[in-house]
């Protein structure tokens, strides 16, 4: 559904009073923006005499980032999905105990599953980071700059993401040091660590 609207449309939609998309589909769309700018880079790294011998490297990267870019542009629909579920959650009659403790728990089943979404797409980001930096090492270094805006999007994308984990676990009543943030938290540390590789080694190759 999103990703078939156009920039403009889904920006409108994003801004308008609807209860979705929000937070966590633009952080998937963000992802999907780093996957596409590693593609780029790889694609014009593909072909070029000069860059032969990393010719199938890149190719793979272009791959690796052109089916991530996919399960992003599918996050951000899913993401939507999951969250009117919670909302039709909250909409359940509360007029007895008895709808209240269904109510309840249905709540924080649709929670927990809002927090796995946007907890994959931290992961999906943690891959694309690693092909970025691999495409800044091993890539068309006229592109160097977007191989490391790609790095910078991944992490922007995963730290919003992470937001939304948070957010839904704590809504559901789990503990925040629970197995799914402790991932969560691990993955954006070492996010965070590539993209500051990737950021500094680019401006110190630019001059």
């Amino acid at each position: 559904m999103y990703p078939e609207l156009s920039i403009d449309q889904f920006l409108e939609r994003l801004a308008s009073s609807a209860p979705e998309p929000g937070g966590g589909a633009a952080a998937a769309l963000v992802g999907a923006l780093a996957a596409a700018l590693v593609g780029m880079v790889a694609s014009l790294t593909v072909g070029k005499e000069k860059f032969a011998a990393v010719e199938d490297e890149m190719r793979r990267v272009r791959d690796d980032a052109a089916a991530l870019r996919a399960r992003l542009l599918e996050a951000i629909d899913r993401d939507a999905e999951a969250f009117r579920r919670v909302v039709d959650a909250y909409r359940l009659p509360r007029e007895t105990d008895a709808q209240r403790a269904a109510r309840r728990e249905a709540t924080r089943a649709a929670l927990r599953e809002a927090a796995r979404v946007p907890a994959e797409v931290v992961a999906l980001c943690g891959q694309v980071a690693a092909l970025s930096r691999v495409a800044a090492e091993r890539g068309n270094p006229q592109v160097l700059s977007d191989a490391a805006v790609a790095a910078v999007l991944a992490e922007a994308a995963a730290a919003s993401a992470a937001l939304n984990v948070r957010i839904n676990l704590v809504g559901a009543g789990d503990a925040a040091a629970d197995g799914p943030w402790a991932a969560v938290a691990a993955q954006l540390a070492a996010l965070a660590a590539t993209r500051a590789q990737v950021v500094q080694e680019a401006y110190a190759r630019i001059g």
